[in-house]
């Protein structure tokens, strides 16, 4: 294993070929299954380890290696954040292939454990065993059958209908865990049916735990179906012997899929939102709103965001793919105007209450496509951009929103990503008229292998 190319793969080289391999680190000399053999590449795993890399550090956590939720336990974080800032440079270079300035070096966390702020735990009736302890149990049956219970923790990677039970999850701080063992205890102990995602049958779903710098705490827990006793009685349990809660919500989900998004959660006790801070702007987070899940670093990266727009004052900011209007709103008091665009009307509704909980009256927040709201009309009405901050899903930016970029000819374009191949893409084809000026990674998930950056693009003369 000779680097780190993208996803946390390792990279080798094997008569000319390159070979990505899941589960190692550079440095580790092993035996490789492949599952895609191409003519100059392949994928593969990890099958046998001869001899381990020398920086490989013993993982923190027990469930590592079979959960999934982290890739870089291994890894000291020195050596995560060098791999990320080098992903960053790779991407740049191989898939924007326009000039580029100095990489500024990645912004670390100072807080590498328990630093979501919002977590997502998933029950059922079957539980993941992994293959190694499989056959040890087939070795060494148990004397007397296991009785049937319920399990809580994580999709197996790959596997839609069983999880990975989970003791200590150390990427939420406390209650976090006592929360999801109180939940399950409660069901086990009242025999009530954890629920079987390939019959669609059970009461208890999932619940998510969000919690705020500001000390306020969130749960919403998931039910299949309405079960007026046994849901209040939960209800009532988790508010005796959890006191922190300032918001316990209950949603009925009845689809086949986890998703909240169609589905309406009925307030139990309390507002039913929290508030979080950043420097001194609030944020009202409902159980459906999107927030940066890392509250301390969200800080830092829409400070850099903030930074790279240079505002003075007299510019009118547009803000794409605003969601719940957090970075339009942090850059609010440089911006003489602030214009957020978003396709989900829920998140735009949510930008508008955030806009009025911090005063700010110089901010307008439109639902739907920017392709076609960022139209001559809508400019006429609300003003040309003098500064674009983008921030798009994974997938990056539209071309037709690319070209719209450039026919906008915004002076400032500052391009936030959670994906720098996606973004080197476009950065390419905004070359056409613009430069980059600036770069600035951001790491907000230690232990994986996911990174955020930061760029600002000027036009060119």
């Amino acid at each position: 294993m000779e680097d780190y190319a993208a996803e946390g793969k390792s990279l080798a080289r094997a008569d000319g070929k390159v070979i990505f391999i899941e589960n190692a680190v550079p440095g580790d000399v092993v035996d490789v299954q492949l599952h895609k053999n191409k003519k100059d590449w392949a994928e593969g795993v990890a099958l046998h380890f001869h001899s381990y890399s020398k920086d490989r550090v013993q993982p923190f956590c027990k469930h590592f290696g079979v959960c999934g939720g982290c890739q870089w336990q291994m890894l000291p974080y020195e050596k995560q954040l060098l791999y990320k800032q080098k992903q960053v440079a790779d991407n740049l270079q191989r898939i924007g292939k326009v000039p580029l300035p100095h990489i500024s070096p990645i912004i670390g966390c100072g807080v590498t454990t328990g630093y979501r702020n919002k977590m997502e735990y998933t029950f059922s009736n079957k539980k993941f065993i992994p293959a190694e302890e499989f056959r040890e149990s087939r070795q060494n049956p148990p004397n007397t059958p296991m009785p049937q219970q319920g399990f809580a923790g994580f999709h197996a990677k790959g596997v839609f209908d069983k999880v990975v039970e989970i003791d200590i999850c150390h990427l939420q701080k406390e209650p976090t865990n006592q929360i999801r063992k109180a939940i399950s205890g409660f069901a086990i102990k009242n025999n009530l049916q954890f629920y079987d995602a390939r019959s669609h049958t059970g009461w208890l779903r999932n619940v998510m735990i969000r919690m705020t710098t500001t000390g306020e705490l969130m749960v919403n827990i998931v039910l299949g179906y309405e079960d007026e006793k046994y849901r209040k009685e939960l209800l009532d349990t988790m508010m005796q012997q959890f006191p922190l809660i300032t918001t316990l919500l209950y949603t009925i989900n009845t689809k086949w899929n986890d998703s909240l998004f169609e589905l309406e959660p009925h307030i139990y006790y309390g507002k039913g939102y929290i508030l979080e801070k950043l420097e001194d702007f609030e944020f009202k987070i409902s159980p459906k709103s999107f927030f940066q899940t890392n509250s301390l670093q969200a800080e830092k990266l829409y400070q850099v965001a903030r930074d790279y727009a240079e505002l003075t004052g007299a510019q009118t900011l547009y803000d794409l793919y605003c969601g719940t209007g957090s970075i339009g709103i942090f850059a609010s008091r440089n911006a003489k105007k602030i214009v957020g665009v978003e396709m989900v009307e829920e998140a735009i509704a949510d930008a508008k209450e955030n806009a009025a909980l911090n005063n700010i009256q110089h901010a307008g927040f439109f639902a739907g496509d920017v392709i076609n709201v960022c139209n001559d009309d809508f400019f006429t009405q609300n003003g040309k951009p003098d500064v674009i901050i983008t921030d798009p899903p994974r997938a990056g930016m539209h071309e037709k929103l690319v070209v719209k970029l450039i026919e906008m000819a915004s002076p400032v374009i500052v391009y936030v990503s959670c994906n720098p191949a996606t973004q080197a893409r476009d950065l390419s084809l905004l070359g056409e008229k613009y430069s980059v000026e600036k770069i600035q990674p951001v790491d907000m998930f230690p232990h994986t292998h996911h990174i955020e950056n930061v760029v600002q693009l000027k036009l060119k003369d």
